[in-house]
């Protein structure tokens, strides 16, 4: 009986010792969504880094670490015709098909459950990611208007994408993109 009682002692240690040490590993790295917020981030456009592809070219803005609190990329581009009809970018299984990490040839895993998003008139998610060095992370937006989405891919300098989602979904609501929008996808 003593026996049995070290061993399970011994393993709700061990748990508690993983528990504690993946707590801070994560510490830091993923801040909750109201850290770290810039007074106005500013984005300048810049040229499309990436080789043609089925979707084509897209758009690509540039905010300076002063402006954006990190240095941030954001891309961007439609894939017409590409979008669930019937229930646009709803859930994290839409979304993760209609990202662009491929484009960045790096790994990147998920921080969590993405979320709802409205950029102008579209609705769609938003989710964080953390790349395979600890040094970039990016965060996935895409949202639909009937069958076509539009997909915005933000790489971060840091491991902590969730920091400039308001910054980031305050731009793609913004005159730039809307105009954008509204000319690619022909409305």
């Amino acid at each position: 009986m003593r026996t049995r009682a070290a061993i399970a002692i011994g393993l709700a240690f061990v748990l508690l010792g993983a528990a504690g040490a993946l707590a801070l590993i994560s510490q830091g790295r993923v801040p909750d969504r109201a850290a770290t917020k810039t007074a106005t981030p500013v984005w300048t456009e810049v040229q499309w880094p990436f080789p043609m592809d089925e979707w084509g070219q897209g758009k690509a803005f540039r905010c300076r670490a002063a402006d954006c609190g990190v240095e941030t990329n954001l891309y961007i581009r439609a894939k017409i015709g590409f979008c669930n009809c019937t229930t646009g970018v709803s859930d994290d299984e839409e979304l993760d098909r209609l990202t662009d990490f491929r484009l960045m040839g790096d790994r990147l895993l998920a921080v969590g459950a993405g979320r709802p998003i409205q950029v102008a008139w579209m609705k769609g998610r938003s989710r964080a990611y953390l790349g395979s060095d600890r040094g970039r992370s990016a965060l996935a937006v895409a949202f639909n208007d009937r069958c076509d989405a539009i997909v915005a891919t933000v790489v971060v300098a840091d491991g902590r994408p969730l920091a400039i989602e308001s910054g980031v979904l305050e731009f793609l609501n913004g005159e730039t993109i809307r105009h954008w929008a509204e000319t690619t996808l022909g409305l």
